[in-house]
């Protein structure tokens, strides 16, 4: 039988509507990101203080990505992104209205992670729609929706500053979440070959494999590293260059670019060359520039050097996501959101240690310096891990291909 290409495959108006609850999803999570220097002329914070601001809907993202990942293997993708649009409202009104002092701000930051739980649910419902020869692609575009970030570096101190107030920013935020919510609602449909819900006690035993874990310490890099440099990039560019909030916050939008629109080059990349070794290129490129940005050259280079590694973070993601569904295409629901919760993970414990580092050595270099470490021991365990899968999944002709396992599993190794 003949096989489809990947246009003539799967559903278009679904992808398209996991795209979008992703983008606007992605826009409300960073949301706090570019705003935190003008937040700080009304709740003025030290380094730690504003690392911690735009840290916590990440941590709040990670830990509801479980949730997430869990109802969309019981309830399915489609109800669980209208419920997750529907509750990412409680923060936008809350930070709208009802905000007077930092510890209540910290907490809509917290319960912004709503929005960044929608990994959890778009995914899959985009996954699950293709086989596993366009699962890169059809995650790449998926996943692309975390170019949302792009919007809120772009404009939300330029309406900031507009309205004379970042909490209007909240209120005009509710917007395209509900114009999002109308147009998923009539678009989106959940596959019909989606997977029966699994007993938790299945789920348990998916922890058990150690390739779970692995998949988790990858995306905790790729993911992590790109959603935290997206969210601290405009304090760095504020408090290093000396750059106002809008200029620092377009700096930042430039970078986010790479990342955002490089992923689902990642993905076709990926099925085409085998997503391991376009991780290997990946975590090399991004572990190599996070050093160049450690000397803290001029703004010109750092801006060249950020850019090249958010790209290699961004395509990075659709690397790891390439693979994930070809190693647990059964209980994809559920690996999306602990994989996922182990990338927003990274994302929070990024801006902490630069934060932290910042606070404590006046400097970023050494915060930069540990990142670069971390990305180049993510590429010694890939390299060990693709010698660990070779002796399991054969390669044929210098080219990886799939091969069914023992317990039928499968890998692009």
């Amino acid at each position: 039988m003949e096989k489809k290409g990947f246009w003539q495959s799967g559903h278009k108006p679904t992808l398209f509507s996991a795209f979008l609850y992703f983008d606007v999803s992605f826009m409300l999570w960073v949301l706090i990101g570019p705003l935190a220097v003008i937040i700080a002329a009304d709740y003025p914070m030290d380094a730690v203080q504003k690392a911690n601001l735009v840290a916590l809907p990440i941590l709040g993202g990670s830990i509801l990505r479980l949730v997430l990942g869990f109802m969309t293997d019981y309830i399915g993708p489609k109800r669980t992104a209208q419920i997750g649009m529907l509750t990412t409202l409680i923060p936008l009104v809350l930070g709208w209205q009802f905000v007077q002092s930092l510890d209540q701000l910290y907490v809509v930051a917290l319960l912004l992670g709503v929005a960044g739980a929608s990994f959890a649910a778009a995914l899959p419902l985009a996954s699950q729609w293709y086989s596993k020869e366009h699962q890169g692609l059809a995650m790449g575009i998926a996943g692309a929706g975390n170019s949302g970030t792009v919007i809120s570096t772009l404009f939300a101190n330029r309406l900031a500053q507009h309205y004379g107030s970042w909490e209007i920013v909240f209120g005009l935020a509710i917007i395209p979440i509900v114009v999002v919510f109308i147009l998923f609602t009539i678009f989106a449909k959940n596959s019909p070959n989606r997977p029966a819900p699994k007993k938790l006690s299945q789920y348990a035993q998916v922890l058990k494999q150690g390739d779970a874990w692995i998949f988790c310490a990858f995306y905790c890099v790729t993911f992590g590293g790109f959603v935290g440099l997206s969210n601290y990039l405009t304090i760095f560019f504020n408090t290093q260059y000396g750059l106002s909030p809008i200029r620092a916050a377009d700096f930042t939008t430039f970078c986010v670019i790479a990342g955002s629109f490089f992923r689902p080059v990642g993905g076709y990349l990926s099925d085409k060359l085998g997503g391991a070794k376009m991780l290997t290129i990946l975590y090399g490129g991004a572990g190599l520039m996070l050093a160049a940005v450690a000397t803290l050259p001029a703004l010109p280079v750092v801006l060249i050097i950020l850019f090249i590694g958010m790209m290699c973070l961004g395509a990075g993601n659709g690397s790891v996501f390439q693979l994930v569904p070809q190693r647990f295409g059964n209980e994809l629901g559920l690996m999306t959101g602990i994989i996922g919760a182990a990338g927003g993970l990274g994302g929070y414990a990024l801006p902490l240690i630069l934060g932290q580092l910042y606070q404590s050595t006046g400097s970023y270099a050494p915060g930069f310096l540990i990142l670069s470490g971390i990305t180049l021991c993510a590429l010694i365990l890939l390299t060990v891990m693709q010698l660990s899968w070779r002796n399991k999944w054969m390669e044929k002709g210098g080219k990886a291909r799939l091969e069914t396992v023992a317990d039928g599993s499968q890998i692009n190794a």
